[in-house]
């Protein structure tokens, strides 16, 4: 974070509605006065059901339901089934969305297949574990479906670029979780790059987290029955591994069958960011130059790319620098943005915050869904990053 000796430095912390209809005869509804809910007409604050979107979730885990919350929140959404290979999960997610309309409507289904195959969903909530990021994606994709995917959005280059690959051919709208890109503070950094108050643009930091690996698998425990927990669903597009239950309850972070990684991880936040300041949503670094956990990457245009494993820095998680020629600014998920010189940024009240709330982000997704236009974390700018 700092800078050399004797600089300044600031810091400023920056529902499905029912139509109720009801007649005694065919004169009846003829010729009867018709009531018609106020919500069928848009009003109260809602969509008219012409203009809303029908969404349905797969693998919504405990990330899955903040944003889930975030949708149903939305006037213009209409949430209407959840895919999962977890019974509990099903109930849990059921239980929420019936609660938030006052029903018992939302579908649930064991296989993502089943979910896809109903002709009345437009875009689908993925928030399962990386391994079925990009696979998830490019059956909804395939099944004609709108998609908004948690990060990172694939495990490999190869996975990434194919899930563009598939966006595209499809026409779908696709939104990857990297809510920074709609994050005020995060982009009072990003401005101080476009107009060149940092003067030239040198080199760019992406906080990390560990990017090592675990090397001994948990021991194998006898398999629940698939309507409880679908084990060989769970494991979907990853190699065979024995069941255990902790990896049902977040273990599976560490084992590159399942994750990728801190470096995967959190860089699809740091590096995406790093990327957009630098220009570069349309391409990547040239070089790599590994150094232990740190890794310097070169792009074309000379700016040099620092992934840093630093964990949770005073500025908090998934913090980045840009360094130019006349000066610097960090930020991460506190809200707090620190300049050097002082003078860089002007004090505006942000706030501090536990986590980036992703509401704009969900917004431009849902926006980009009614006008086929194309939102800032589209899967052409990820496959560049994650």
């Amino acid at each position: 974070m700092g800078g050399a000796a004797g600089m300044t430095t600031s810091q400023t912390r920056f529902t499905r509605r029912r139509f109720l209809s009801t007649a005694v005869s065919t004169g009846a509804m003829l010729f009867a006065p018709q009531v018609v809910p106020s919500s069928a007409l848009g009003r109260d604050g809602k969509s008219a059901p012409s203009e809303r979107v029908v969404m349905g979730g797969i693998g919504i885990g405990n990330r899955g339901e903040y944003d889930l919350g975030i949708f149903l929140g939305q006037p213009c959404v209409q949430f209407v089934a959840a895919s999962d290979v977890r019974a509990a999960r099903r109930t849990a997610v059921k239980e929420l969305v019936d609660s938030f309309y006052g029903n018992s409507d939302c579908a649930t289904y064991r296989d993502m297949a089943d979910l896809l195959a109903r002709d009345d969903i437009e875009a689908c909530l993925i928030a399962t574990g990386e391994r079925w990021h990009a696979e998830a994606s490019i059956a909804t994709a395939r099944a004609g479906k709108d998609i908004f995917c948690e990060t990172p959005c694939s495990m490999t280059i190869e996975e990434s670029r194919r899930l563009a690959d598939q966006i595209a051919r499809h026409r779908r709208v696709f939104q990857a979780g990297t809510v920074r890109r709609n994050v005020a503070n995060f982009s009072v950094a990003q401005e101080l790059v476009r107009t060149g108050r940092l003067g030239q643009l040198r080199a760019v930091h992406a906080n990390t987290s560990d990017p090592t690996t675990r090397a001994v698998w948990l021991a194998a425990q006898p398999e629940p029955s698939p309507n409880e927990v679908d084990w060989n669903l769970w494991l979907g597009p990853a190699p065979w591994r024995p069941y255990n239950e902790a990896y049902l309850r977040g273990r599976w972070r560490g084992y590159s069958d399942f994750h990728g990684g801190g470096l995967l991880e959190w860089g699809s936040h740091t590096v995406d960011l790093c990327q957009r300041a630098n220009g570069a949503d349309d391409t990547a670094p040239i070089q790599y130059e590994p150094d232990g956990t740190t890794v310097t990457a070169v792009y074309g245009n000379g700016v040099r790319l620092v992934l840093r494993d630093q964990g949770w820095l005073g500025l908090g998680s998934c913090s980045v620098r840009f360094e130019g020629d006349e000066g610097w600014v960090e930020t991460g998920d506190s809200g707090r943005v620190a300049t050097h010189p002082a003078n860089l940024a002007a004090p505006r009240e942000i706030g501090t915050v536990d986590q980036p709330d992703p509401t704009a982000h969900i917004v431009e997704f849902l926006e980009c869904v009614r006008s086929r236009g194309e939102p800032a974390g589209n899967a052409r700018v990820g496959s560049q990053s994650h």
